[in-house]
């Protein structure tokens, strides 16, 4: 019997090291990646829209776009940093470039942004075929992905997926404007339309996600879409006179509630590509959830009015006029959420990526998503 028996040392040494790897588990600041590939819109683009459009006028190519971080315009839709910014920021790695310029020669060490402005998930092709309207868009979700394995094919054409073993890939937030662009079209497009497309967006950034997987991709985050009920563009452009369709935050219920059936069928597509991808960690980030966080209490992040563009017209919500060089600046974008009525500002946006970061609005935390 007593050789069967451990001797205490022995047994507390066994214990010392489990508890010691364990502490070092939930004690570990985050994981590393050595890239970040981004996929998506407007919301993350850091450059692909205003290098394609070359010498072409913009307002995105001048102050006071760029305002806050950069002190300059840098490419994206907003005074500062984007989301993908922050993310980048907090696994210690360069701000992502935006991968059209240098989609040829850039060899993107440590990743690349293909999002580009007023892109959406399905092809404009799918639009006009089934409902005989016209989205015109410089990209949509396809040609990014297109774009993304010509690179890896260049850059790493024998060692595609240890490339993107040790990479995080970011699907989005993508779709948003394949429901702005109805929503806020021809007046006479029935609401109700997107619900009957809503399944074939969510199932294009389901196959997308599938698809980086199978390149050999094992960590990905799939973000949901934002209260659109709250941004200042549709409460300007839906305004209603009976208050009933409006939250006790002043939101309109019914395109929060659009939302929202957009991100439960997203969570459900999560849901499923984890039980098909055992090796694979992918994550749903709650940027709804997080977004309402300055909605419901403005005050605690320094926001004044979560409901109002920073940069604009003269509106009830400082709307009517596009963001530009001779629009209103109605104060420090610090103190706002919304940037000119559509985007967000990198305050707003800041918040958002902290509470995917270091939760609660992530299935797991990216800072442990390891």
């Amino acid at each position: 019997m007593g050789r069967l028996t451990c001797s205490s040392s022995a047994v507390l040494l066994v214990v010392a090291v489990v508890l010691l790897v364990n502490a070092e588990v939930v004690l570990c600041d985050g994981c590393s990646y050595k890239r970040i590939f981004a996929f998506g819109d407007s919301i993350i683009d850091t450059g692909n829209f205003v290098y394609d459009i070359g010498n072409g006028q913009s307002a995105l190519k001048e102050l006071p776009f760029g305002m806050t971080f950069f002190k300059r315009p840098s490419g994206r839709i907003c005074d500062g940093r984007v989301l993908v910014d922050f993310y980048a920021e907090a696994f210690n790695l360069p701000l992502l470039p935006p991968s059209i310029p240098e989609e040829k020669t850039g060899q993107f060490a440590t990743g690349a942004n293909f999002a580009v402005f007023a892109s959406i998930a399905l092809p404009p092709a799918y639009y006009k075929s089934k409902y005989n309207f016209t989205m015109s868009v410089p990209s949509d979700l396809g040609a990014q992905l297109d774009s993304f394995k010509r690179v890896l094919a260049r850059i790493a054409p024998d060692s595609t997926r240890a490339v993107l073993n040790e990479s995080l890939v970011l699907m989005g937030e993508i779709g948003g404007n394949d429901y702005n662009f109805w929503f806020n079209g021809d007046p006479k497009n029935s609401r109700d339309t997107p619900d009957q497309y809503l399944p074939d967006v969510v199932a294009r950034i389901g196959s997308s996600v599938q698809e980086v997987i199978n390149l050999g991709a094992r960590a990905v985050v799939v973000p949901g879409n934002f209260p659109i009920g709250c941004v200042p563009a549709y409460l300007s452009a839906h305004q209603s006179g009976n208050q009933s369709d409006y939250d006790e935050h002043g939101c309109l219920r019914w395109y929060n509630d659009f939302s929202q059936r957009h991100n439960a069928a997203l969570r459900q597509e999560v849901g499923r590509l984890r039980s098909k991808n055992p090796g694979a960690k992918v994550v749903y980030a709650d940027y709804y959830g997080s977004a309402m966080q300055f909605v419901r209490n403005p005050q605690q992040f320094g926001i004044a009015d979560p409901l109002v563009a920073c940069c604009g017209g003269d509106g009830k919500y400082h709307t009517g006029k596009p963001c530009d060089k001779n629009a209103t600046l109605w104060g420090n974008p610090s103190g706002f959420a919304s940037w000119d009525g559509i985007h967000m500002t990198e305050k707003a946006y800041s918040v958002i990526a902290a509470g995917v970061l270091d939760g609660p609005f992530a299935d797991t935390p990216l800072r442990h998503f390891c």
